[in-house]
């Protein structure tokens, strides 16, 4: 018993003791001081869902692919396909009063139908004011006035191991909060239809349906915009920084596209052995490889085997990330391009110009331009561009560039996708737009067209 007594009047005067120095107590409230619970009461108001309907065209047929089904059937294929309505989720921000909304270019990239549901259960149509694919952004807006607007930050300010908050519609679970860190900057991603560079990367939990809704941090404002997962991984996500949104959100309200700078350069990796061949100390920039001609950079003087190591005065590690930092710069900028050449280095200023119009002389073939033979099989072409590259992630650089097909058409009938190369038709190799329409004059009735998709190549036929 006195043991006993003992034990407790030791445990009385730990207590006492621990008191005294301020030492939290077990009993405390654990939701007091949480910043988390406060963003998300405070921003949720702000987050919206964001439903779309695409309407899809899908074979019925038992054998959608049988190519000799298609041959037999031809024409009268049609009658195997229905256009049906796709659905798919996603998340935006209200970023001003009057309702405009930023979110992803890919969830609402081909919708014929956008609906917004706000935190209230208040819901919407919207159109869309602008899209930029090169970021996969986009900017819709609803009808509506007084809206709660989020706030958005600084994320060239962000520490790797900072604290954010994801809030959006994982698998339409409305206004998910998830909570994790900055686990690195500056990610790039070039798989599938993700080609990327300059995410931030968290572990704060992003599913499917989190695309476009807001990463936040403590002080509650916006520093990404959930973009891209890793389907096989845990606690690897991805966000557009918000600095880039807020370098093209005007443009896009105003002109419905960025008016983003132009080089006109095609560029790759220094490595050691150019580095060795050419005298070159180095060891990070980007070679240029070719000029386009009258480009931006051809009138400044850059040549084919000059390597930029800074722009700027802002080093260039690889060339990725010059490609990333040209990227953030808009039409009528003024860049400085530190250039080793011929082992001397020296200083190019360079204006650059749009990237529609000054592909324009760089594109030989636009779609007005296309033969009746490529109209008659449904399909738009062009000549591959940097643009065009980095937008169907194009493997090979030879041949052109399907850019459009036509729903119900020939080419749609027998699996030609946007984004495919032709590399040859009728037996005969291709390089450019020009060249492609004087093959195709040279027969009217059929056509074999060798195709690139990715890394696997194939062939494809059509009659007429």
């Amino acid at each position: 018993m006195k043991n006993i007594r003992n034990t407790i009047a030791f445990l009385a005067l730990v207590a006492f003791v621990l008191g005294m120095l301020g030492a939290p107590s077990f009993a405390q409230d654990v939701f007091s001081g949480n910043p988390v619970a406060a963003i998300a009461k405070d921003a949720s108001p702000a987050v919206v869902n964001i439903d779309v309907e695409t309407m899809v065209t899908r074979s019925v047929s038992p054998f959608p692919d049988d190519p000799i089904f298609r041959h037999f059937f031809g024409e009268e294929f049609q009658r195997f396909s229905r256009t049906i309505p796709m659905k798919g989720r996603g998340s935006g921000f209200i970023v001003s009063e009057e309702g405009q909304i930023l979110t992803n270019n890919h969830v609402v990239e081909g919708a014929d139908k956008i609906t917004v549901t706000l935190s209230d259960g208040r819901t919407f149509s919207a159109k869309v004011l602008g899209t930029d694919p090169t970021f996969d952004l986009a900017v819709i807006k609803i009808d509506a006035n007084h809206l709660p607007v989020l706030k958005l930050g600084d994320s060239d300010r962000l520490d790797v191991g900072e604290w954010v908050v994801a809030i959006g519609n994982p698998f339409g679970l409305e206004h998910t909060v998830t909570v994790g860190v900055i686990s690195a900057k500056n990610r790039s991603i070039h798989a599938g239809d993700v080609n990327f560079d300059g995410f931030l990367q968290t572990d704060a939990a992003i599913n499917p349906g989190n695309s476009g809704g807001p990463l936040i941090n403590l002080s509650g404002e916006v520093v990404g915009i959930n973009s891209a997962i890793v389907p096989y991984a845990q606690g690897i996500g991805f966000a557009i920084p918000i600095n880039m949104a807020k370098q093209v959100m005007n443009d896009l309200v105003k002109y419905g596209k960025v008016k983003r700078g132009w080089l006109g350069v095609y560029v790759q990796p220094l490595t050691k052995e150019f580095a060795s061949a050419y005298g070159i100390k180095e060891e990070k920039g980007a070679v240029i490889s070719d000029v386009v001609p009258d480009s931006p950079a051809a009138k400044a003087g850059l040549q084919r085997g000059d390597v930029i190591v800074s722009v700027n005065g802002n080093k260039i590690e690889n060339h990725q990330d010059l490609v990333f930092r040209i990227r953030q710069s808009m039409a009528g900028d003024a860049v400085t391009l530190n250039v080793i050449r011929k082992g001397k280095k020296e200083d190019f200023s360079v204006k650059l110009t749009e990237v529609s119009s000054a592909m324009e002389e760089d594109i030989e073939g636009q779609s007005s331009k296309n033969s009746e033979m490529l109209r008659k099989a449904g399909l738009e072409v062009s000549n591959v561009t940097t643009q065009l590259r980095s937008r169907y992630n194009l493997q090979k650089n030879d041949g052109v560039v399907v850019t459009s097909v036509e729903p119900g058409s020939f080419s749609a009938r027998a699996g030609i996708r946007e984004g495919d190369l032709i590399l040859e038709v009728n037996g005969t190799k291709v390089d450019s737009v020009n060249h492609l329409e004087k093959v195709l004059g040279k027969k009217d009735d059929s056509l074999v067209l060798l195709l690139a998709r990715g890394s696997r190549t194939f062939f494809v036929s059509m009659s007429f």
